[in-house]
Order: structure tokens, then C-alpha cells, then sequence
């Protein structure tokens, strides 16, 4: 298949799924130059990008039929599906030589059938999930994960630029969603390990703030400390990323670990730590919420600390 190197005020845009991330995503295209079409299922969070006059569709397959280009970052693999698979959905718009990109973080195994389905309608298809959450996406500082076919990929890096800072191509159809996977094992552990030490410092009676300062400048330093650790300690537990869907990032993770014939005892704790904090209530909550679970497993009221 031919590519075309994407190019703003040329190439039209769709994107569908203008949530937490996705909205802000958007935004940085058309900032760059590019017209967009837009669709989500709740047309009221899509109004900031139509005030900026994005075009709204009614279907994702409206999106495709308006667009070179479309970009998906929805909830789950199930969503994933319907959306570029399903008989309304984007592939069933797409003319031969459009791109779908899904920066969903999806199954592995789902990006390998999206790609195979496109290939047979003469379509790109590239799996781009990402990393940053919402102040990632707000600052285009995004770490991008990225399979699929070489030419295809070159073709977009445009729009990737204009997303994120760190991006980078790590294999075929699959491959970013297997990256991001990586992503979610290391975030999944780090996150324990910050709230228990948080938890630790709060019953040793020391000052937060103070001890973060001292330990966030050596070894135990990390993304994770440094940008949800003040949201901790402020009792903000708004997402950036919603415990829900970190719960079925793990479970995708588990799965395929289980595939693949690895053991992951870390994994499974965090999973089943999720588990909990979702049946606590804060399945909509940030990730770094999961300060509220362990606390409680020490009868600590974080919150009225």
C-alpha cells in the first residue's frame, strides 16, 4: 500500500473519544493545523473542540468517511472493537489508502486483527497507545508507543510531534500495545510503593512535604512521587487516569503474562489492591487514589488526617 506523508491544512483528521486525554489531544492537531472531525459517545465533552470549530459526526463510520486519518483513544478492547470493527464503525468508512491509529491501550492480540481487517480494504492501521495521562496530554509531553508497518508510521510523524516528546516505533502490528504493557507492569508496582511510603511517613509523624523533597532527589526518585505524590498528600484524587481503567490495563497484562507462561506476583497483588479500591467506590477516581485502600487496611483515615 502507498502512504502519504500526513501535512496540516491538507490532511483531514478524525478523532473519536474526546475524554479525559483524547480532548486535549485533539486540540494539540488542530493547534498544528489540521481540520477534525470529531466523535464520542457524550456529544456535551466533545463541545470544547466543536467550539473550536471541529466538525461533530454522528458515527465513527461518519468520522472515517470525513477523514484521511482517524485517531480512536476510547475505554476498553470491547469499545475498541465496536468502534473500528463494528458495522457503524471506522473501518467501514475508510477508503483505500486511509490510516486508523488506535492510542487506546488495548489487547495486543486486538491490534494484530485490526491491522490484518485494514490491510484486506487497502487501509493502514497503527497501535499508538501512550503514556503521561492528563498532564501528559494537556503539556503534548506524551510518550508514544508505536506498531505497525514502517512506511505507515513515518507517514504520521506529524501528528505524534505534535502529542508527545518521546516517540518511538518499536515493531509491528502489536508491538505498541505490548510496549505499553511494559508501561502499566512498572506504573502498577511504583504506585504501591509510593502510597505505602507515604502511609509510612504519615504514622512516623514526619512532615510530607519534607520527606518527599529528600527521598524524590536520590535512588527512590520517579515520575510517579513527583507528579501524584503532591496530589496525595493534597487529597486530590481527581483522575488524570481512572482506576477502572488501570483495572483492565492490569487484567490485559495478567493475560497475556499468562499466555506467554510468566509468572507476575507484583502484578497480581496491584490488580487485586484495584479491585478493591474500585469496590470501594473509586473506580472513577485517579490511580493514585489506591492511597485511600491501603490506608484504610491500617484503620487510617487519609482524607481527615
Amino acid at each position: 500500500m502507498t502512504t502519504t506523508r500526513v501535512s496540516p491544512g491538507t490532511t483531514r483528521i478524525g478523532w473519536i473519544g474526546t475524554g479525559v486525554m483524547g480532548r486535549s489531544m485533539c486540540g494539540h492537531l488542530m493547534d498544528a493545523g489540521f481540520s477534525a472531525t470529531v466523535f464520542n459517545r457524550t456529544k456535551d465533552k466533545a463541545q470544547p473542540l466543536l467550539d473550536r470549530h471541529a466538525a461533530w459526526a454522528d458515527s465513527p463510520r461518519q468520522v472515517a468517511e470525513a477523514s484521511d486519518v482517524v485517531f480512536t483513544i476510547v475505554g476498553y478492547p470491547a469499545d475498541v472493537r465496536e468502534v473500528v470493527l463494528g458495522d457503524d464503525g471506522v473501518l467501514a468508512g475508510c477508503r483505500p489508502g486511509a490510516t486508523i491509529v488506535d492510542m487506546t491501550t488495548s489487547e495486543p492480540s486486538l491490534a494484530v486483527e485490526i491491522a490484518a481487517a485494514a490491510e484486506k480494504q487497502g487501509v493502514h492501521a497503527v497501535d499508538a497507545p501512550v503514556s503521561g495521562g492528563d498532564v501528559g496530554a494537556r503539556q503534548a509531553t506524551l510518550s508514544i508507543m508505536i506498531g505497525g508497518e514502517s512506511a505507515a508510521v513515518a507517514a504520521l510523524q506529524p501528528c505524534f510531534e505534535a502529542m508527545g516528546k518521546t516517540i518511538v516505533h518499536q515493531g509491528g502490528p502489536g508491538a505498541g500495545q505490548h510496549t505499553k504493557m511494559v508501561n502499566q507492569i512498572l506504573i502498577a508496582t511504583n504506585i504501591v510503593g509510593v502510597c505505602e511510603a507515604l502511609l509510612y511517613a504519615y504514622r512516623a509523624g514526619l512532615d510530607l512535604p519534607t520527606v518527599v523533597r529528600s527521598v524524590g532527589a536520590g535512588a527512590a526518585g520517579s515520575w510517579t512521587l513527583a507528579n501524584l505524590g503532591p496530589r496525595i498528600m493534597e487529597n486530590r484524587f481527581e483522575p488524570g487516569f481512572f482506576v477502572e481503567h488501570f483495572i483492565k490495563d492490569m487484567g490485559i497484562a495478567l493475560a497475556e503474562s499468562k499466555r506467554m507462561g510468566l509468572s507476575m506476583p507484583g502484578l497480581a497483588l496491584a490488580h487485586q489492591l484495584y479491585l478493591a479500591l474500585q469496590a470501594q467506590g473509586h473506580g472513577r477516581d485517579g490511580t493514585h487514589a489506591l492511597q485511600l485502600a491501603l490506608a484504610s487496611l491500617s484503620g487510617v483515615d487519609w482524607k481527615n488526617r
